[in-house]
């Protein structure tokens, strides 16, 4: 279910349409750098940009995926496209081999597109060498930067790129994409169940949808319970149970649902942040 087009790319609007202009008018950077917690869109962006960028059939901006240079990205043989890890390839002679071989021309699209992500792994070497090329890049060349941590980048690197700050998703964003999918695979998935699998995800949307593979793992009908369970949350009962013994200021009470919590094998840390949420509904209640 990962998006094929900026159109499919949930909760980033303000970006995905900056970045279909650019496509459409032609006035397309040469380095971009995409900001921004885990699973909100960065790499995947950053491959349809790569496409958008290559295609011979543009779709006001967005890629068509259907030309040869689209099929050519899609199947992972296009040479000319480059996806780098910087956490295992972070020193300096990785860089300089990128930076050597942008210089030719590309053998089969219009461009050479490298995406480095995880790119605040470098070593400041390597950021050096990334910085030569930055600065003089040849015009047939895009370099996309991804990162979860921007302060780590240096800000030589950061005033030569387009920085675009990927947000965290929406819980109701999260809750309608994930009906969509269950729909188009023929699950049920009720209203708060999408709701707990939205509020685990804490805003990812990549998150959110490993979560909800593991829930249908066990049955095509998810309901918050299950997705309790094979998530290792605590249910509702036991959640209210805990709080009712706070109430009483029943301590031995409050530890016996505790380690029933904890013998059932539930994340602890969710224990409590359910208990948390339990009380501030109850406020805004």
């Amino acid at each position: 279910w990962r998006p094929l087009t900026f159109a499919d790319v949930v909760g980033q609007g303000h970006i995905t349409a900056a970045l279909k202009n650019q496509v459409a008018s032609g006035k397309t950077s040469h380095a971009y750098l995409f900001c921004g917690t885990r699973g909100t869109g960065k790499t995947t962006c950053a491959k349809i940009l790569a496409r958008a960028v290559c295609c011979e059939n543009l779709q006001e901006g967005d890629p068509c995926n259907a030309c040869p240079s689209c099929l050519a990205v899609l199947s992972d043989s296009a040479l000319d496209i480059s996806e780098i890890d910087a956490a295992s390839n972070n020193g300096v002679d990785n860089v300089r081999e990128i930076r050597e071989e942008a210089l030719y021309a590309p053998s089969m699209l219009s461009h050479r597109v490298y995406i480095i992500d995880e790119v605040h792994m470098l070593s400041q070497g390597a950021f050096n060498a990334l910085l030569k090329i930055l600065e003089e890049p040849p015009a047939h060349a895009v370099f996309i930067l991804a990162t979860t941590e921007i302060h780590k980048v240096p800000a030589t690197i950061l005033s030569r790129c387009q920085r675009y700050d990927f947000r965290r998703i929406l819980p109701e964003q999260i809750v309608s994409h994930l009906e969509y999918i269950t729909g188009q695979e023929g699950i049920s998935l009720s209203r708060d169940a999408a709701h707990l699998i939205a509020r685990l995800s804490d805003g990812s949307m990549r998150d959110a949808i490993s979560l909800l593979e593991r829930a249908a793992g066990e049955g095509d009908d998810i309901g918050y319970d299950l997705v309790a369970s094979s998530l290792g949350v605590a249910g509702r009962d036991m959640v209210c149970s805990l709080f009712e013994a706070l109430l009483k200021g029943d301590a031995a009470g409050a530890l016996e649902v505790f380690t029933q919590s904890y013998l059932e094998g539930n994340d602890i840390i969710s224990l409590f942040d359910e208990l948390l949420s339990l009380i501030r509904d109850i406020y805004i209640f």
